[in-house]
């Protein structure tokens, strides 16, 4: 039986378009809250955590501060890696690497958040499912420099060839922006990942407007 507050949390997931993830580094100086603000302002239902080079300490204060911005405005908060910060915090979920804990064992110790998962290739995408991933992440899909080490993509026809065979919600990430959403949601995207088209745009919240638009003029 599904835990009543991963429940609750699978069916919210269900109306997210826009999946802001934030990159300090790559914000064009400014910081991550004040992203989070903007991307808040701009409408996004969901927002993942990611800041992997912090110390504990200040990954887990940063992270009480999204808790508390996204508690307040109804918004989903994912934590990159961390099922203990994620769980020190209250947030509504941990996102996976092929790194990282595997899903399996994730899912047996927090069976009341939402787990996603990173995958590569089909085989990754539909072990993650049957492990417990609430949702798939596919990608990269266009070439990124966000990822250091990472010098290859799936191509925009990997939305199709692995989110057709999947069960779980996906999301489609790596490289995508105003020059070729386009392309991923003509294929089939409903819930598109991005940084830096968002944390280096000039109006994050307006950036974030334009995207969820176009999605939502793909359905």
């Amino acid at each position: 039986m599904v835990n009543e507050a991963r429940k609750n949390r699978q069916e919210f997931l269900g109306i997210v378009d826009l999946y802001p993830v934030t990159c300090e580094r790559l914000s064009a100086g400014r910081s991550n809250m004040e992203i989070l603000e903007a991307v808040i302002e701009g409408g996004a239902r969901a927002v993942q955590l990611r800041e992997p080079d912090l110390a504990d300490g200040a990954l887990y204060r940063m992270a009480l501060e999204f808790r508390s911005a996204t508690e307040k405005a109804g918004v989903l908060l994912i934590i990159n890696d961390r099922i203990d910060i994620a769980r020190a915090v209250g947030a509504d979920g941990v996102h996976l690497g092929q790194d990282d804990i595997p899903v399996s064992v994730a899912r047996n110790l927090v069976p009341e958040l939402l787990i996603g998962a990173s995958t590569h290739s089909l085989e990754q995408a539909l072990k993650a499912q049957e492990e417990g991933a609430d949702y798939v992440n596919i990608g990269p899909i266009f070439p990124t420099k966000t990822k250091e080490g990472v010098d290859y993509c799936l191509g925009p026809e990997a939305v199709t060839e692995i989110g057709s065979k999947v069960n779980v919600p996906f999301t489609v990430m790596g490289g995508i922006n105003d020059t070729n959403i386009h392309e991923v949601v003509a294929r089939g995207a409903r819930k598109v990942a991005m940084v830096t088209a968002l944390t280096q745009a000039e109006d994050v919240k307006e950036a974030v407007k334009q995207f969820r638009k176009e999605i939502a003029d793909s359905r």
